[in-house]
C-alpha cells in the first residue's frame, strides 16, 4: 500500500507539472500573435524592412550592407562622381560585408510569410491578405535582385528549409544567372499583382513601387545579358562543382534574354508613367529663371510631400537618425569630420553651361588646351559658373556660393606674380598626376610667387593684400597636408541639410533618402526604349519608342534648366549614349551610378571610353586598369584681385582606382564555398 501511495503521489506531481508546462511561455511570440492581426503584421513587416538591402545614408560601397553611417559619404566608389580622403574611397570591386548570409536570413522571413500566411487568410479582408503576400514577394524580389547584381547566379531558396532537414535539403546550389534573373522577374510580377495601388501604411510598398524597382532590375538584367558579350572572350563561365553557368548567358540565349528583360523594364516603367500617380518636382520651377530652377531642385530632396518620391527611407530625430552631415559638409561645419564627398571636375564636365576646348574638357585658359595660353581671369570664383546648369548648382557647392547662410570660401592658393599668368604646369596628363603645387618653383623658389597652406589655422600661409592679411587657402582649403579640407575645389550639396540653425553631428541628421523617384522611372523607360530599338524590336505597347525616350529626357532636362535636345533621340549608339549621359547627370550622388557602370560593362580598360555615358578618350584619365579623377582649383591673383582656375588631378589625398573584368562579379564568400559541396566560387576567381 505504501508503494502504491508513493507512486500515486509521484504521478500526481508529474501530472500537475505537465499541466503547467502546457502554458505558452510569455516571452515567445507565436504565429497566432503575429499573423492574425494587422498590428502583428506591422511588426513582422517592420522586421523585414529593417533588414532590406536598400542603399541610403547608412550604406557605403566599400563596407556593404551593414547599416552604418560612420564616415558617411556618397559617390566615392570609383565612379568619378566624388572623391574622399579615406581608404573607403576605392573602386567598387567587392564589399567588406558580402551580401550573402544576411540575404538568406531575410529570404527565410519572406518565404515563411508566403508559406504560413495562407493558414490565417480568414483573419483579413482579401485586399489586405493579398497585400501582405505581395510585400513578402517584393522583399524576396529585392533580395534576389541585390544578390544577382553582385554575384550573378545564386541559390534560389524559394521555400523555408527546416533547420533539421536532411543534408541534401539543406544544400541549395547556385542557379544559372539567367534562372536567377527570371526568378527576380517572377517575384516582382507576383508582388505587382498582389500589392495595392496605394501603400496602406507609410513605409509599405505598393504596386507602383514594385513596378519601379522591377524596371530598374530588368534594365540591369537586360544590360548584363547584352553587354557581357562585348567583353573580350565573352563574360560567362561554369561552376566547377555543379557545371552550372553561374555567370553570363549562353551564346544561343543571350539575345532573346536581353530583349525580354528590356521589354519588361520598358513596360513596367510605362505603367508607372501612365498611371499619373507621380510627376517631376516643379513646385518652385519657373521658365527662364535659373535661380528658381536651382532652388526647385534643392528643395526636391528635402520636401517630404514631393510628387516625385516613389519610395523613401525615412529618418526621425532622435530615434532613427544618420550622420551624413557630420562627415560630408564643408570644412567650416566640421562635426566631427568634414569634406567626405567632394565632387570631381570630371562629373562637372557632363553638365551644360561651360566653355570647352576641342576635346570637350572645360576651358580654363584662352589657349587651345590647359597647357596653352594664359589663364582666364574672374572677378569672383562664382563668375566661372554663371551659365552652369541650375541642376549642377543644386547638386554641388561652387567656390564662393552660399550654404547654410555662409559663403563657402574655397581657394587653393594665392599667386603674387605678374599677369597674364601662364599654366602652372606644362603637363596635365595622367602620367603627371602626382606632380603637386607645393613642388613648383613658384612655391619653393626665390622670389616666391605662389602661396599655399599645408593646414588650417596656424598652418595657413599669410599674404598681405591691400593692407590686410589674406590666408593662402580659403577657410575650407584645400590644405595640402590635411585631407579634411576641400579635395577637389567643389563640395557636395545634394542630401545635406541646408537649414542654418541645424547643428550637425553623428546621429543628429534625419533628412530622408529617396530610394526611387519618378525621374529614374522616366530614364528607365527611355533607356529600355532605345535598347529595344537597337535590338530591332517593335514597341511593346504601341507607343513610338524614340518619342518615349525623347520626351523623357527632355522633360528632365527642362526641369534641370538644361538645353533641350536638338531633334529626336535616334535608335543607335549615339542615341543610347544621350540617355546614358542624362542618367549619369540626373542620378549623380544617389548610389545609382556604380551599378549603371557595372551593367554597361564600361569600367575595365578596354570598355572605359564609355565610362561617362558619352564617349571620352579613356587615356585622358586612365592607364590600363588604373584611373584617376580631377579637381578644379581656384587661385587668387594679387595683381588684379581676380581669380583663375586650374584643372588638375586630385591634388590632396590622391586616389588611384583599379578595375578589371573579373570585378564585374563579386567573389562568393570563401567560407561558404569551402563548407559546401555544391556552392561554386566564380569561375574566373
Amino acid at each position: 500500500m505504501k508503494r502504491i501511495l508513493i507512486l500515486s503521489l509521484i504521478a500526481l506531481i508529474f501530472s500537475s507539472a505537465c499541466t503547467k508546462l502546457d502554458i505558452a511561455p510569455k516571452n515567445i511570440v507565436s504565429d497566432n500573435d503575429l499573423l492574425t492581426n494587422e498590428s502583428g503584421m506591422e511588426i513582422y513587416l517592420a522586421r523585414m524592412y529593417s533588414h532590406m538591402p536598400f542603399e541610403d545614408f547608412k550604406y557605403m560601397a566599400q563596407w556593404g550592407i551593414n547599416f552604418n553611417s560612420w564616415l558617411g559619404a556618397i559617390g566615392i566608389s570609383g565612379t568619378g562622381e566624388a572623391l574622399n580622403r579615406d581608404g573607403i574611397c576605392t573602386a567598387f570591386t567587392g564589399e567588406n560585408t558580402p551580401y550573402w548570409g544576411q540575404a538568406f536570413t531575410l529570404l527565410r522571413d519572406a518565404n515563411y510569410l508566403i508559406e504560413t500566411l495562407p493558414d490565417y487568410k480568414s483573419s483579413y479582408p482579401e485586399v489586405m491578405y493579398n497585400h501582405y503576400l505581395g510585400e513578402a514577394y517584393f522583399v524576396r524580389a529585392t533580395v534576389f535582385y541585390a544578390m544577382a547584381r553582385r554575384f550573378g547566379g545564386v541559390p534560389l531558396v524559394t521555400h523555408v528549409i527546416p533547420y533539421l532537414a536532411e543534408q541534401d535539403k539543406l544544400e541549395v546550389p547556385r542557379s544559372s544567372e539567367e534562372e536567377t534573373w527570371d526568378q527576380v522577374l517572377a517575384d516582382f510580377d507576383q508582388s505587382v499583382a498582389l500589392l495595392q495601388p496605394n501603400s496602406p501604411k507609410t513605409g509599405y510598398a505598393n504596386k507602383y513601387v514594385a513596378l519601379s524597382f522591377k524596371s530598374e532590375a530588368m534594365l540591369y538584367a537586360g544590360s548584363v545579358a547584352k553587354y557581357n558579350e562585348t567583353v573580350a572572350g565573352r563574360l560567362t563561365g561554369f561552376g566547377q562543382k555543379t557545371g552550372v553557368r553561374v555567370i553570363g548567358f549562353a551564346e544561343d540565349s543571350w539575345q532573346a534574354a536581353s530583349k525580354k528583360y528590356f521589354r519588361e523594364a520598358y513596360l513596367a516603367a510605362q505603367e508607372v508613367i501612365k498611371s499619373g500617380k507621380y510627376a517631376l518636382y516643379m513646385k518652385k520651377w519657373a521658365a527662364n529663371d535659373p535661380e528658381a530652377q536651382y532652388q526647385n531642385m534643392v528643395d526636391m530632396f528635402s520636401d517630404e510631400d514631393s510628387p516625385e518620391n516613389i519610395y523613401v527611407k525615412e529618418y526621425t530625430y532622435p530615434t532613427m537618425t544618420h550622420g551624413f552631415d557630420a562627415y560630408s559638409a564643408p570644412f567650416i561645419f566640421k562635426a566631427p569630420l568634414a569634406s567626405g564627398t567632394c565632387p570631381t571636375l570630371d562629373l562637372m564636365e557632363l553638365y551644360d553651361g561651360f566653355d570647352r576646348y576641342s576635346d570637350g574638357t572645360i576651358r580654363v585658359t584662352d589657349g587651345t588646351s590647359n597647357t596653352d595660353g594664359d589663364y582666364l581671369m574672374y572677378d569672383s570664383p562664382l563668375d566661372f559658373f554663371k551659365d552652369a546648369e541650375p541642376r549642377l548648382r543644386a547638386y554641388v557647392i561652387f567656390p564662393g556660393d552660399m550654404f547654410k547662410g555662409k559663403k563657402i570660401e574655397i581657394r587653393a592658393g594665392i599667386y603674387t606674380g605678374s599677369e597674364p599668368i601662364k599654366p602652372l604646369f606644362n603637363d596635365y596628363s595622367y602620367q603627371a598626376a602626382e606632380t603637386r603645387y607645393q613642388n613648383l618653383d613658384a612655391y619653393k623658389g626665390d622670389p616666391k610667387t605662389l602661396y599655399l597652406s599645408p593646414r588650417e589655422g596656424n598652418g595657413q600661409e599669410i599674404v598681405d593684400y591691400n593692407g590686410a592679411e589674406m590666408t593662402a587657402a580659403g577657410a575650407n582649403g584645400p590644405f595640402y597636408n590635411n585631407g579634411e579640407g576641400c579635395l577637389t575645389g567643389l563640395y557636395d550639396r545634394k542630401w545635406l541639410n541646408p537649414d542654418p540653425s541645424f547643428e550637425a553631428g553623428e546621429g543628429k541628421s534625419d533628412q530622408h533618402f529617396i530610394l526611387m523617384r519618378y525621374a529614374e522611372v522616366l530614364l528607365n523607360a527611355a533607356e529600355a526604349a532605345v535598347e529595344l530599338s537597337l535590338g530591332g524590336e517593335s514597341s511593346p505597347d504601341g507607343d513610338d519608342l524614340m518619342q518615349v525616350a525623347t520626351d523623357a529626357v527632355n522633360s528632365i532636362r527642362e526641369r534641370a534648366g538644361a538645353s533641350l535636345l536638338n531633334g529626336s533621340i535616334t535608335p543607335d549608339v549615339a542615341g543610347r549614349n544621350i540617355v546614358r549621359k542624362e542618367r549619369r547627370k540626373e542620378l549623380a550622388l544617389e548610389h545609382k551610378t556604380k551599378w549603371d557602370l557595372r551593367r554597361w560593362r564600361v569600367e575595365h580598360y578596354e570598355g572605359r571610353d564609355g565610362f561617362w555615358g558619352e564617349k571620352r578618350d579613356k587615356n585622358l584619365f586612365s592607364n590600363n586598369a588604373r584611373y584617376r579623377f580631377r579637381g578644379l582649383y581656384p587661385f587668387f591673383s594679387t595683381e588684379s584681385g581676380k581669380y583663375f582656375f586650374d584643372a588638375h588631378f586630385q591634388w590632396v589625398s590622391l586616389k588611384t582606382f583599379e578595375y578589371n573584368i573579373v570585378d564585374y562579379y563579386f567573389a562568393i564568400p570563401g567560407g561558404e564555398v569551402a563548407k559546401s559541396p555544391v556552392i561554386d566560387q566564380q569561375p574566373n576567381r
